[in-house]
């Protein structure tokens, strides 16, 4: 016997005489199957449960009526499916459409993207098959789908904002949430939910059956209870008297004697132990019950003896053990309200006893509306029905009523709603065919039909609960395969530029050490060439580079100091212009490095990557800051003197500015020592310029006439005619022709002296001027001379720039290489992730499915 399956429990008269034996054996197999269910059902869950807190947030979707939700005949028919859209509650502004298929046994995905249901239907018509004929289950014509496809109930999470809030629907208040908070939210919602299967399980294995009769106001709830046990034991009156839960047993449950227990607050009531209630008489009943003000809500075991047969009586019907419960009106005020609500739970039949002549109230359609969620028959009775004259209309106002609040009640209205009077059936020696008809339906409901009473409620909160961890699986299946899909895409775009940046990253290194190395290198070498070139040229008394400066013109003898001193500034300042044009080749060479570092970078660096926004500015190379410590420009350097052209601030303040390089001397006149060297050395000047001794300054005329006869006959005739004129001294007449000839050719020595001044000035100042920056200081290396000083400073001050380019350009090589990788792990991360937990949630819609044909619950 299936559960839900109207075939196995037809509703008939003769069903209401089955054997007790046959009720028993069939309520047993579907009790076991429901049992096994639940364990089944709360291990799924708590494996949901987990897998929400340890390995993926389980998004909460919530399925929304689309503009296209029209479908076709056909599409319905072969579907049984409706069109939504799926939003999160963590997302609310992301809607994709999806096809909502509540499933049968689970071997058909509940939710699905629209556009490939929509692909897989066509294939089906094209192909000429049914989906609902290939589908298990599918000729269940009877099956339709809930009012509010795609809604939670049981997984609900109904929050509430507060006073302020604009809006109470549980999805717009659920959507201010974090997804973090939701997922914490709903692992929440499914401990209350496996809690509350543990108290389902203990309800199926309880042997007895709890009857709530509950309803409006003044509906005649307390004259039914009277009526069922043909007593007048409740009290009756016109105002609301009926203030608390009243619970009546058979008296065979108290040891035969009647009796009312008042339960204690905060206890367990057990019969056999008094300190867990109040004994009370059933004289003080109405008392008990009407004068109770302390505005809390007592619960009274109320023990009866029935005396009828058990053909007969409700209570001691010799199948299961009953209680019936009369509860106070739902309307009397929220608190109340709140609490029957709370204790529905317990409850296998609902009684709902309504007003033939208000119908029903708000607050009867909110209980049944809530009610239905759990427990889809509900056992209606219409009181005071007797009163009514339009017979026929109420019934047809109450019917449709029934149907709207619980379509599966109105399916067996014959058996489960009934229009009675109850204050008749108390009346002695009256028949009352009505009454009887309803007391003989409702024993049938609570007995032979116990698969509906007691196990019914189970079954739909189970089907309730599977249908809805298939649609929270199947959203978030769809929700694990788009993470895999992007995944997918993600590492698809970033692996291929990771490797490649991976591997290339050793050839850009190379590639920079190379522009560095050349760049500098080349700045050196250009510097020294441009220097050596220069500094020949002013050892030859030109200036150091052409179209520049030109020698100052020779203003006569009595202005030749001032002449050798505008020389030696010309020079100089030309030697301070060749550095300025070796500086202005290594900006060049410079900004070629800086561009191929640039070209480097296109190259090397993948797209979306920023470029370097720094900009090359020539003119601020070697541009030295004031107080700057280290290199050339350092007052304290042994060598600042001798070898920096541009002075301690500027390159424009460079040797010509020098007050020790710009002082004359008379051997910028005439340089003996350079004569002596040339005349009587290896033929050779000397670059390195020596200081003139106290020999030189005495000798200054023989000098004189050695320059003056050295180019006439050479020194050693010089010497020869000099001892052959002492000789010829001696002689008289010889003497009076000597004085004159020497006289003359000392006039005419001087005279030609005089005359290679504008010549030999110029050359004597730029030797000395060569000897000097070529010689190294006390203490200085041969890399501190004025060539290799300058070019290691241009070398270096290439190097800084291109090594700053070249560290940008690495940095941000670096920066986007760790972002593609960190990209890569977490696309690589995310697609195990969303593929764990796409198997996952295929396997829970699996095991819903094996749930569902477990429990016997493919048709509910």
């Amino acid at each position: 016997m299936r559960l839900g399956q109207e075939s196995s429990l037809p509703v008939t008269t003769g069903e209401r005489h089955l054997k007790v034996e046959d009720v028993q054996e069939a309520y047993v197999e579907q009790k076991d199957r429901l049992l096994g269910g639940l364990d089944t059902t709360q291990r799924l869950l708590g494996d949901v449960r987990d897998f929400n807190k340890n390995e993926w947030v389980v998004r909460y979707p919530t399925l929304q009526e689309t503009d296209s939700n029209s479908e076709t005949s056909t599409s319905r028919r072969s579907r049984r499916s409706i069109r939504r859209s799926l939003s999160f509650a963590d997302d609310p502004d992301s809607q994709t459409d999806v096809i909502y298929t509540p499933s049968h046994n689970g071997s058909v995905r509940s939710v699905t993207l629209a556009p490939i249901a929509d692909a897989e239907e066509s294939a089906e018509f094209l192909g000429g098959s049914n989906l609902q004929q290939d589908r298990p289950g599918g000729n269940d014509d009877d099956r339709l789908l809930p009012s509010k496809c795609g809604d939670f109930s049981i997984l609900r999470l109904d929050l509430k904002l507060g006073p302020s809030g604009s809006s109470t629907s549980p999805t717009a208040l659920v959507s201010h949430l974090e997804r973090a908070s939701i997922a914490k939210l709903l692992d929440e919602r499914i401990g209350s939910a496996i809690q509350h299967m543990e108290k389902l399980r203990l309800r199926i294995t309880d042997t007895s059956s709890k009857v709530l009769v509950t309803g409006d106001l003044n509906a005649g709830k307390s004259t039914f209870v009277n009526a069922l046990l043909r007593r007048e034991v409740m009290p009756v009156d016109q105002q609301p008297c009926t203030t608390a839960f009243c619970e009546v047993h058979g008296a065979s449950e108290n040891d035969g004697v009647e009796e009312v227990h008042v339960l204690k607050q905060g206890v367990t009531y057990s019969a056999s132990d008094e300190l867990t209630f109040t004994r009370a008489s059933l004289a003080n009943l109405e008392s008990i019950v009407t004068d109770n003000e302390t505005g809390v809500q007592p619960v009274l075991k109320i023990y009866l003896a029935d005396s009828r047969l058990p053909s007969e009586s409700l209570l001691n019907n010799g199948v299961v053990d009953i209680s019936l419960i009369d509860a106070p009106g739902l309307n009397r005020d929220s608190l109340k309200t709140t609490a029957l609500f709370a204790r529905q739970e317990e409850i296998d039949v609902i009684v709902f006893v309504v007003s033939a002549e208000n119908h029903f109230t708000l607050s009867a359609k909110e209980f049944l509306g809530t009610a239905s969620n759990e427990k889809a028959y509900v056992f209606i009775v219409v009181n005071k029905f007797e009163q009514i004259k339009n017979k026929d209309k109420c019934k047809r106002l109450v019917l449709e009523q029934i149907k709207e609040l619980s379509p599966r009640t109105h399916d067996d209205a014959a058996d489960l709603v009934h229009f009675v009077d109850s204050a008749a059936a108390l009346r002695p020696y009256t028949a009352n065919p009505a009454f009887d008809d309803l007391e003989s339906s409702l024993r049938s409901f609570v007995l032979v039909k116990r698969s509906k009473s007691k196990l019914q409620p189970i079954s739909t909160f189970l089907s309730n609960l599977l249908s809805e961890i298939d649609l929270l699986a199947g959203t978030n299946a769809i929700v694990a395969q788009s993470d895999v899909d992007r995944a997918k895409d993600d590492l698809l775009r970033s692996k291929p530029v990771w490797e490649k940046m991976k591997n290339s990253r050793e050839a850009l290194e190379d590639a920079l050490e190379v522009v560095e190395e050349t760049g500098a290198s080349k700045s050196q070498e250009r510097t020294k060439a441009i220097l050596s070139t220069a500094l020949d040229r002013v050892g030859q008394g030109r200036p150091g580079v052409d179209h520049c400066l030109s020698l100052p013109a020779y203003r006569g003898l009595l202005r030749i100091w001032d002449y050798a001193r505008d020389v030696r500034k010309v020079l100089l300042t030309s030697l301070d212009a060749a550095v300025k044009l070796a500086e202005e080749e290594a900006r060049s060479t410079t900004k070629a490095g800086v561009t191929k570092i640039t070209d480097l970078g296109n190259e090397h660096l993948p797209q979306g990557v920023e470029r370097s926004r720094r900009v090359f500015v020539p003119e601020a190379m070697f541009n030295v800051r004031p107080g700057k410590k280290g290199g050339l420009n350092d007052r304290h350097s042994s060598t600042a003197h001798a070898v920096v052209a541009g002075g301690v601030y500027n390159l424009g303040i460079g040797l010509a500015q020098r007050s020790d390089m710009l002082d004359t001397s008379f051997s910028d006149v005439f340089d003996f020592n350079h004569h002596l060297a040339l005349h009587f050395g290896s033929g050779e000047g000397d670059d390195n310029e020596s200081n003139p001794t106290a020999l030189s300054v005495l000798s200054v005329g023989v000098s004189a006439l050695t320059m003056v006869g050295g180019k006439v006959i050479g020194a050693r005739g010089l010497i020869d005619g000099a001892i052959r004129i002492s000789d010829l001294s001696a002689n008289d007449t010889a003497r009076s022709w000597v004085a004159p000839v020497i006289g003359a050719v000392v006039v005419g020595a001087t005279a030609y002296f005089i005359y290679r001044l504008p010549d030999t000035i110029p050359k004597t100042v730029g030797r000395r001027i060569r000897a000097s920056l070529l010689k190294a200081e006390e203490n200085a290396t041969g890399a501190e001379t004025f060539i290799n000083a300058h070019a290691g400073r241009v070398s270096r001050e290439t190097r800084k720039v291109l090594r700053l380019a070249s560290w940008d350009l690495r940095e941000r090589f670096r920066v986007a290489m760790e972002e593609r990788g960190r990209e890569v792990r977490e696309a690589e991360e995310l697609e195990r992730n969303a593929l764990n937990a796409l198997q996952f949630f295929h396997e829970v819609e699996r095991r819903s499915g094996v749930v569902r044909e477990e429990a016997g619950l493919l048709g509910s």
